[in-house]
């Protein structure tokens, strides 16, 4: 048997029953690659150590056997990152469409396409019948 087939045995052994690596483990470490290289750059021991209290994180993260706790916290991550993804991709593609005018519906915020005109129509909310007039 050789030294790397004994080391993943032994690595599996290890992380039985612990919660393992996920979104924001991969996020939180990319966080302190980024934090260290810039300590090193600039010369700042602070954020070095900032950087370092990072690390700490995501391997407790990973070591962690709360796995309901960790799941949750992977959960909420997601969500935030689902959302300023959305955000941005929404605006981008946006900015590419000269076909069309969006608006946000003052009763539900619900984001609406129109096709534009260049003069005034009154839009209706699909999803709460509100109507408004905006200039297309």
């Amino acid at each position: 048997m050789s030294f790397f087939s004994r080391f993943g045995m032994w690595l599996q052994r290890v992380m039985y029953g612990r919660y393992g690596s996920d979104a924001l483990s991969f996020a939180i470490l990319i966080l302190y690659m980024i934090l260290y290289i810039l300590a090193q750059i600039f010369w700042w021991p602070i954020l070095a150590w900032l950087s370092l209290l990072l690390l700490f994180w995501s391997f407790f993260r990973m070591f962690s056997k709360n796995i309901y706790a960790r799941r949750r916290e992977n959960e909420k991550f997601l969500a935030f990152w689902r959302m300023l993804k959305n955000f941005f991709t929404g605006k981008a593609f946006r900015s590419r469409d000269k076909e069309h005018k969006y608006y946000k519906c003052p009763k539900c915020k619900n984001t609406l396409r129109v096709p534009r005109r260049g003069k005034k129509i009154q839009i209706t909310c699909p999803v709460c019948g509100n109507s408004f007039i905006k200039k297309a």
